[in-house]
């Protein structure tokens, strides 16, 4: 979690972070652990600060879409309650991501880390593609990647086609014996961490070997798939990339340059102006000047005034 207190979206006067999840159960995401670990929080940035009255806050919450029925009832209430907070945005941490990227430019952002999401707007509505989990999507993130160049590794040791020796010598230093590789990955609560943590070694390889600038190649056809499937058809949208798998550099964005230039050839490529913290400063900033144009909905970003008590 990263909270700040700002007076605007360029002026950031403090900042706490904290590494403990928020937990989430039967009922979602849990908005009373959120408040323990925000409240405190939001004390010490007002002390440190000076500030004395919030005007609007924003949150950018994973899982948001389909765990946050709960904390939209509750949080904005509560953020009322402790800090007199008058208005409140609850956002995707897509929206997030791509407010920070684009901003209120019409387009797509690719949000690609462990998982991927590719998420677009023509300012009236939001439109997602992809962000389903590592068993059933997230076609091209990191956790994609590492299974490819892993299984590749594994076809290399049976001696199937399609195998890749060089990723399986890079698999064995990693992982150990690829005959116990199946044991050690698949009890592990953190599965999908530990195969984007493969991610970056089918990159190094990705010049000398084919099999892992296929891989490559792969990944960024999805992703650029993605991209299109939600970015507006008219007009000049933007399409932009945000989250560490980018650092990956050339062996991946290379491809991925020329994928979007086929099936996005209307579109502008640009650099992401920030990350989904700027993106969440940005939404409140405009939330509390009366200037959002950001299109809200139930789901990927709604805006609540909650009454007082």
């Amino acid at each position: 979690m990263r909270v700040v207190v700002a007076t605007d979206r360029r002026a950031t006067l403090a900042r706490r972070d904290s590494s403990e999840p928020v937990r989430t159960g039967a009922r979602g995401i849990d908005a009373g652990h959120l408040m323990e670990q925000l409240v405190p929080m939001v004390r010490v940035l007002l002390a440190e600060s000076g500030v004395t009255e919030l005007r609007a806050a924003a949150v950018g919450a994973a899982g948001l879409a389909t765990l946050g029925d709960v904390l939209r009832a509750e949080l904005p209430g509560a953020l009322r309650r402790e800090f007199g907070v008058p208005a409140v945005a609850l956002a995707a941490d897509a929206v997030t991501a791509y407010t920070g990227a684009l901003g209120a430019h019409p387009g797509a952002v690719v949000a690609a880390g462990t998982g991927l999401i590719a998420v677009g707007t023509d300012l009236t509505r939001w439109r997602r593609a992809d962000g389903w989990g590592h068993l059933l999507g997230d076609c091209g993130g990191g956790a994609w990647i590492g299974r490819a160049g892993l299984e590749a590794a594994l076809r290399a040791f049976d001696g199937r086609p399609g195998g890749s020796a060089a990723l399986l010598a890079r698999a064995e230093e990693e992982f150990g014996p690829m005959a116990g590789l199946p044991g050690r990955l698949y009890p592990r609560p953190d599965r999908p961490a530990v195969l984007a943590s493969f991610a970056p070694r089918v990159a190094a390889c990705a010049e000398d070997d084919p099999v892992a600038a296929g891989i490559l190649r792969e990944a960024a056809r999805h992703m650029a798939e993605s991209a299109a499937a939600v970015c507006p058809t008219e007009g000049e949208p933007q399409v932009a990339f945000t989250g560490g798998l980018f650092r990956m550099g050339e062996p991946l964005l290379v491809p991925l340059e020329a994928e979007l230039a086929r099936v996005l050839p209307h579109a502008r490529r640009v650099p992401a102006a920030g990350d989904p913290l700027a993106g969440a400063l940005r939404i409140a900033a405009d939330l509390a000047a009366g200037t959002l144009t950001l299109p809200g909905d139930a789901v990927m970003l709604s805006v609540v005034t909650p009454k007082g008590d």
